[in-house]
């Protein structure tokens, strides 16, 4: 009959070893399910973008607004819906743009059908609320982002290429 014999030490590894793969086994399960990050999010959106841009509006300017509209449009018309990411980052004054009864929503609407992502910046909407005494009703396709310069510092180290037209 042959006896196995254990160490002290080699034992205490045996006792230790489901309770080490437990833990790793929840720091893995915790991990996969950990909120993605943002940016990496929208890059998987279009994974085959031969162009990524973020334009930023922060001008109350209605014609600065509808200027950040059309380079929009255009970039489509050049790349393609499914070959360039862009997205619209609206902080400060230039929130308007995205507020329910801008003139512009119709065509806000049609670039969101072809891909365009509007942000709208949350501390922006705080303020304006504090003056207006009620938060701004957003345009349904603008999605809040924490804060508007903080995105384009995001999108801008993951490579998009940052414009002010």
């Amino acid at each position: 009959m042959t006896r196995f014999y254990t160490t002290g030490r080699t034992m205490r590894h045996v006792l230790l070893a489901p309770f080490i793969l437990t833990a790793l086994m929840v720091g893995s399960f915790a991990q996969a399910n950990a909120p993605a990050d943002p940016v990496e999010q929208v890059i998987k959106e279009k994974p085959f973008a031969d162009a990524r841009v973020v334009l930023q509006i922060s001008d109350p300017n209605p014609f600065k607004q509808t200027l950040v509209l059309n380079v929009a449009s255009n970039l489509l018309k050049f790349y393609g819906p499914d070959r360039v990411d862009i997205e619209v980052v609206a902080f400060g004054p230039g929130l308007r743009l995205l507020f329910k009864d801008n003139a512009e929503a119709a065509r806000i609407a049609i670039l969101a059908d072809q891909g365009v992502r509007f942000s709208a910046c949350e501390n922006t909407i705080t303020n304006m609320g504090k003056k207006l005494g009620h938060e701004p009703a957003l345009n349904p396709n603008a999605r809040i982002v924490p804060a508007g310069i903080v995105r384009l510092i995001q999108l801008n180290q993951a490579g998009y290429f940052v414009a002010k037209p």
